[in-house]
Order: structure tokens, then sequence, then C-alpha cells
């Protein structure tokens, strides 16, 4: 078993940090990790990221109950749970709104992934999953697929969601994903982005597969 307080206070630097980067305005976003087979700490809902402390986070049972009476975990926790039960080596899972990734996932765009070898290598194959309603099953039961495959998905219409193997390799994924989108924002005003090609890309992930170097 983890150390919660440590877990708590990994949660609390990343929620700063998401605030920090402008990922998280308002009340948006939420961030979970891994404590051990059973249980997940995750952020309350209704707090700005920015002025997270170790109170705003509570335990959870993969079941979805509280582990003890108490403020509410955020309202996504349904799309939290469900890539943990999917991927029992994920310990940490980062939602957010970041700007360029979030314009992506609303104009109903897919980040042209094949285009930067380190993003190939850190995120894997970014998918864009339909829209689903904010904070329930629906959404959960559609990124199941692309656990095992990425490090991340744009949520169409919504925001962007990362997991990894702690909360603060999953905020890492947010920041490259971010990167990314912006990169290809800005390339596209030149005339849009120039890919690898498919042998190239397969040799990038044959040297270092997702999967191997990930969550796995």
């Amino acid at each position: 078993m983890k150390s919660l307080s440590s877990l708590t206070t990994s949660i609390v630097r990343v929620c700063h940090q998401l605030s920090a980067q402008g990922f998280v305005p308002a009340l948006d976003g939420n961030v979970s990790a891994r404590r051990d087979a059973r249980t997940i700490l995750v952020t309350t809902r209704g707090k700005n990221k920015g002025e997270v402390t170790a109170k705003d986070v509570v335990a959870v049972r993969l079941d979805g109950r509280l582990v003890r009476k108490g403020p509410l975990a955020t309202s996504e926790l349904p799309m939290h749970l469900a890539i943990y039960r999917e991927r029992p080596v994920v310990g940490g899972v980062v939602h957010a709104h970041p700007p360029y990734a979030t314009a992506l996932a609303a104009s109903g765009q897919r980040l042209t992934i094949n285009v930067l070898p380190e993003v190939i290598l850190a995120l894997g194959i970014v998918p864009l999953i339909p829209y689903a309603m904010p904070s329930t099953d629906d959404l959960g039961k559609l990124l199941i697929p692309h656990v095992g495959a990425s490090g991340a998905a744009l949520l169409a219409n919504h925001g962007a969601v990362t997991w990894a193997k702690t909360v603060r390799e999953a905020y890492l994924l947010m920041e490259k994903l971010e990167h990314a989108a912006q990169v290809e924002f800005l390339a596209r005003l030149l005339g849009g982005p120039k890919a690898l090609s498919d042998p190239q890309v397969s040799s990038l992930l044959a040297q270092h597969p997702y999967t191997a170097r990930s969550v796995r």
C-alpha cells in the first residue's frame, strides 16, 4: 500500500501545477491516484485546483463508495474508476481542459500523432473519444478500449484525460499532449504538419513500444 500522505501530497501538487499552467479554469478538472488494489484517492468537487489542499482529497473504493463520510468526490469519478478497473497498473489519472487540446476535441479533430517522435513514444496513438455526457458511466465505457493502447485521450466537446503509472507521470503526459496540440495548431497555420511515414512510426514503436515504457 502506498503512503496516504505522500499520495495526497502528489495529488495536491499536480492540482496546483494544472492551475498554474492554465489547464483547469474555474472549478474544472480532477486528479486521482491509486492507493492500493481496492482504493483510489481523488479530488473533491467544486474546488479550484489552485486552491486544493489535503482536505480536498478523499478515498474512494473501486466500486465507487466513499471510504468514510465526508466531502463528495469529483463528479467525474466514473471516468477515473473505469480507467483503474480496466488497467490495474495505472497509478494516476488527470482530467483537464488545456486550451489547445480542448480546441481539437471541441472541433472534432484528432491529434496528428505521427509528427513528433517524442509524442509518439510518450502518448501512443491518442484517440478522440465520441461525446458522452460528462460525469456519467457512458464516458468511461467509451474510454475502456483505449486504455491499454495509449496514455491519453481527447474527449469530444469536453477536454482531455491522461493516465500513467503515477499521478506525476499522468500530469507530465497532459503537458506533453497540450504542447503537441499547440505545435499542431501552429503547424497548420504554416501549411500543415508533415507526418512521418508508416515505416518510420513502426520503427519508433518497435524500439520503444508504448506499452513497454508506460503503464504495463
